[in-house]
C-alpha cells in the first residue's frame, strides 16, 4: 500500500470513528466528574471502597448503554443512579470517619454531627430508592406503550413507531375512504385515548401511476382523509400534523401490481411523548 493510499484508509477510519462516537450527555458527564471526584479522595478510597467500587460499577452500566445508542431516558435514568451511589460513597466515608471521631473523643458534638451525617446519607439511600422505582415504573409503561403499538401492527423504523395503513383504504384515484378503513382508525383513536398525550405525523404515499403533481395532490389528501376520520373519533386535532410523499418513498417496486399496492399506504409514525405537534 503506497502512503497516498494509506492516508486516505487511516482518513477513512478516523471519520468512521467520528461518526459512531455516541452523543454527549450532560448528565452521564455530571455523575462521571462525580466519580473522578471521589476516587481521588483518599478518605472516600479508604473508608468506602465498597460503596465506590459499587458507584463505579453503575457508572459502567450507564455507559455501555450510552455507546449502544439505548434511549436517552434510560440513559439519563442509569447516569442518575450512578451518581447517587458516588453521594452514598462520599456519606459513608463522612459518616465513618465520624464514628472515628466520635470513638477517640466521646464529644457530644462529633456525635451530633454523626447523627447529621447519617441522616444525610439515609436521605441519598432513599432517593437512590425513589429513583429505582422511577425507572421500574417508566420501563412498565415503555413496555404497555409498545405492546399496544404491537397490537395495532406497528414495527420500529429510523422514524420511529410506524403503523402501516396498507390494502384497500380508498375509493380508486380517490381520498374517500371506505367503509373498511373505519375499523383499522377505530384502533388508532383508542390508542390515543389511552394515551392522551401521544402525537404522530401522518404521512401519504402512492405508487408511481400517474403524474408526480397528481400523485402528490393525492397523496396529501389521503393523509388530510385520515387525519380527518381519527378528529372524528376523538383524536385531538393538536396531536396530529399530516405531510405528503407522492410517489417518491416506495417500500416495493412498481413493475408489479403487488408492489404497487404496497406503496399505495399512508404511514402513522408516532413521535416522542415529549414531542409537540401542531395541528396541520
Amino acid at each position: 500500500m503506497n502512503s497516498r493510499a494509506l492516508s486516505v484508509a487511516i482518513l477513512a477510519s478516523l471519520l468512521a470513528a467520528c461518526n459512531t462516537t455516541p452523543e454527549r450527555n450532560n448528565i452521564l458527564e455530571r455523575a462521571r466528574t462525580h466519580l473522578r471526584s471521589a476516587q481521588q479522595d483518599p478518605q472516600v478510597g479508604s473508608l468506602a471502597p465498597a460503596e465506590l467500587k459499587r458507584a463505579a460499577q453503575a457508572l459502567a452500566r450507564a455507559e455501555l448503554a450510552q455507546e449502544k445508542g439505548e434511549d436517552v431516558v434510560n440513559v439519563d435514568h442509569l447516569s442518575y443512579l450512578a451518581d447517587q451511589r458516588v453521594t452514598i460513597a462520599q456519606e459513608t466515608a463522612i459518616s465513618r470517619a465520624a464514628q472515628a471521631t466520635v470513638a477517640s473523643a466521646g464529644e457530644e458534638r462529633d456525635k451530633l454531627r454523626l447523627a447529621t451525617r447519617t441522616r444525610e446519607a439515609d436521605l441519598a439511600q432513599a432517593q437512590l430508592a425513589d429513583a429505582n422505582r422511577t425507572v421500574q415504573r417508566s420501563d412498565a409503561r415503555i413496555n404497555d406503550l409498545e405492546q399496544q403499538l404491537g397490537d395495532l401492527g406497528a414495527k420500529k423504523t429510523d422514524k420511529g413507531m410506524v403503523v402501516t395503513l396498507g390494502g384497500v383504504l380508498f375509493y380508486t384515484g380517490q381520498a374517500r375512504l371506505l367503509p373498511a378503513a373505519r375499523q383499522d382508525l377505530a384502533k388508532l383513536a383508542d390508542f390515543f385515548k389511552r394515551n392522551p398525550q401521544r402525537t404522530a405525523l401522518i404521512e401519504g404515499n402512492t405508487d408511481s401511476v400517474g403524474n408526480d403533481g397528481a400523485n402528490m395532490d393525492l397523496s396529501q389528501r389521503r393523509a388530510d382523509a385520515v387525519m380527518g376520520a381519527l378528529i372524528e373519533l376523538g383524536v385531538p386535532a393538536g396531536h396530529l400534523r399530516t405531510s405528503a410523499n407522492g410517489e417518491d418513498k416506495p417500500v416495493a417496486t412498481n413493475a408489479t401490481s403487488a408492489g404497487r399496492q404496497m406503496n399505495r399506504r399512508v404511514e402513522v409514525i408516532f413521535a416522542p411523548q415529549q414531542e409537540a405537534v401542531s395541528a396541520k
